[in-house]
Order: C-alpha cells, then structure tokens, then sequence
C-alpha cells in the first residue's frame, strides 16, 4: 500500500455553510486522480461532513470501481449506540450507506478515557472480532486520543486489534497533550501497523507563520508547507499509510507530487521540522484541528471551528495590536448562519467530543472578547 490515504472528512462543498452539501463532481475528479496514481485507501466515518460522507463514498467511489480495487476504512463511535442492537444496526446502515458489501479496515472511533468504558460496555472490540469472523470486516483496530499508558492497556488486553490509528505530527510530536512520540512508540512496542490521522493538524500546518515557512523553503523551494507535514508522519518506521483530508484538487495534485514516489526525511529535515513547530507553537492561541465533531450537537449552532481559526489568524504574530482585520468581517459574515460565540450555553457537549480535549467553552469567551460588539 502507498503511504498516502485520502480522508474522507473535510470534502469539497457547494455551501461552506453547510458540509453536508459535497461537491460530488470534483470528488469524483480526486478520487480518479487518486486511484490513477496507485493510491487505493479511503477512509470515511458516521459524521464526517455532517454526516454525508458515507453517502459521498459510495458516489463517488463505490459505485464507480471494482470492489477489489480499493480499501475503504470506516468506524463506530460510541456517541451513536447505547446497546447491543444499535451496535449491528449502525454496521448495516453503514454497509447500506457506502454499498461496501464488507469493510476492509474497521476502526471503534475516538478511543479515549471516557469512551472506552462505553465500548467496554457493550463489549465492542470483541463485537469487531465477531464481524471479521463473519467476512464482514477484513481488519480490526481503533483510533486513539489519550494517553501512552491507556494504549498500553488497551493493547494489552486487546492483542487481537491489528492496528491503530494515532494523531501524529510534528507539532503534536512532543506536545504534553497530545503526546504523540509517546503513543506511537507504543504501539510500535505492540508491533502494531499505525496509520496516522491529522498529519496537517486541520491545516494548520499547510498555512506557517512567516519564519517557519521561509525554513522549509529555504531548504526546498518547491515543496509546499503541507508535504513536510505529510512526509515527517510518513517517514516514521511502522506507519502504514498517513491519511490527509484533502478538501479540493489542488491539495490533492499537491500530495501526489511528493507522495507518489515517497521520499523519507533525512535526520537534518527532521530536525527541521522541530524548529518550525518551536516557531509555531509560540504563536497559536487555540490548537484546533478543525475536525468538526463539536458542532454536530451544539444547541446554539455555533460555528467552532471556523470561530477558532479566524480568532489564531489575528493572534498570530500581534495581528490584534491593529484594532481591526478582514477577519471581523469574516466573522460577521459567518454570524449570518451560525450563533455568535457569545451565544454559549456552556452545556459542555463540545468538550465532551473534542479529540483534542480543549478547553473550548473558555477560548470561546476569548473569541466573543475579541470579536463580538
């Protein structure tokens, strides 16, 4: 398998209002595109694009290539079952929905402290066991957000799971939050395939500040800011395949440039890399990925993510010392069809499922203090 997997979570669409509404002609041209250079692994879940990416996979994917000829991966998150029956209702309305016949990759989603003791309820990796007994799932693992010492258990216990798909980048690499050298090495102890997810961390990677851009580029002109990302997490032993969320062709052309004769970092490109994320690191208020999964239950329709990344914009580098930027507007704009910041009930949902676990109640205070007057 080539290292490059296309994610299925941040599509293109015809309304940025409204993420449901998929550009399926264009993803139709990057899934050809995709599948014209050798690349062959898909992954998708229940509410990607608010909940329309399952749908969008068998559009544009399944229907239109021979079952053999592709990996589709996708998951079940604890936030949509709470007994036995939902858990086989779910994997058949997946099965409907993508027209897969059989998943070759099955993930339990967002394995975290307070999820596992759900999936443990319900006994679900057993659960997952019994669908790969059937022929129904090919491969059996899940995706992690918590700490080294949980993988291990989890690991420990479940020495059946066949991979697992970890948050990796080297702005994340040696973060105390997200720790991730610590989770991959890990599951590397475990002899574990990891696939990597966020490898972009939602973008924010692709966009640098000035002095870490003028680093990579300095090095390699022609390189963009994203293929350094996308190479570190891929150059790492173990890692089997580093999904990207592209969200139109360009980003797609741009990976395959440097992803279809895949090419490790050397020692001093990594060490590179560390630089930028010190550069980085010092200038971002909120560390969003941009994932989504806090907006889907929001009683007041907040806009999060979009709110988050205009409010890192005029943080970075002392934009808010000018009193006012392109991004109030941006943000009146978006307050047309989603509540103000301010509008914060402070029900703790958005906290509950962010895979980052951010503080986002309080940063969305700092948003409203900044924006809203």
């Amino acid at each position: 398998m080539k290292k490059l997997g296309f994610g299925l979570m941040r599509l293109p669409v015809l309304d940025p209002a409204d993420q449901s509404s998929v550009d399926l002609e264009q993803l139709k041209k990057m899934v050809d595109l995709f599948m014209q250079q050798g690349f062959t692994y898909f992954d998708t879940a229940i509410m990607y694009n608010d909940f329309a990416s399952q749908r969008a996979a068998k559009a544009a994917l399944v229907d239109r290539y021979p079952r053999e000829s592709f990996a589709l991966a996708t998951k079940l998150h604890n936030a949509f079952f709470n007994s036995l029956e939902e858990r086989d209702r779910i994997f058949s309305d997946q099965l409907e929905q993508t027209g897969a016949g059989f998943f070759d990759y099955y993930l339990l989603h967002g394995v975290e402290a307070g999820s596992y003791l759900h999936y443990e309820k319900f006994d679900c990796f057993n659960w997952l066991l019994e669908k790969k007994a059937q022929g129904l799932v090919k491969r059996a693992g899940f995706s992690f957000h918590d700490t080294p010492e949980l993988l291990d258990e989890i690991l420990t216990k479940y020495p059946q799971m066949e991979f697992v798909q970890l948050q990796i980048n080297y702005l994340d690499w040696e973060s105390p939050w997200i720790q991730s050298r610590k989770v991959y090495e890990v599951a590397v102890k475990h002899g574990k395939p990891v696939i990597v997810m966020e490898p972009v961390k939602g973008g924010t990677l692709a966009r640098l500040p000035a002095e870490a851009e003028g680093l990579f580029k300095a090095a390699a002109p022609d390189l963009s800011a994203a293929s350094w990302a996308i190479r570190f997490a891929a150059s790492l032993p173990g890692v089997m395949t580093v999904l990207s969320g592209m969200s139109n062709l360009d980003q797609m052309r741009d990976n395959l440039s440097y992803m279809a004769d895949f090419q490790p970092l050397t020692e001093e490109e990594t060490a590179l890399t560390q630089k930028a994320a010190a550069i980085i690191n010092a200038q971002i208020a909120v560390p969003c990925t941009g994932c989504s999964y806090c907006t889907s239950g929001c009683p007041m329709h907040i806009a999060i993510p979009q709110y988050f990344s205009l409010y890192n914009e005029d943080m970075r580098e002392n934009l808010a010392e000018k009193g006012w930027t392109i991004n109030f507007t941006n943000y009146d704009n978006l307050t047309q069809k989603f509540g103000k910041a301010a509008d914060c009930i402070e029900c703790g949902q958005c906290e509950g499922v962010c895979p980052q676990h951010l503080p986002i109640i309080e940063k969305l205070k700092d948003v409203s203090a900044h924006f809203d007057h």
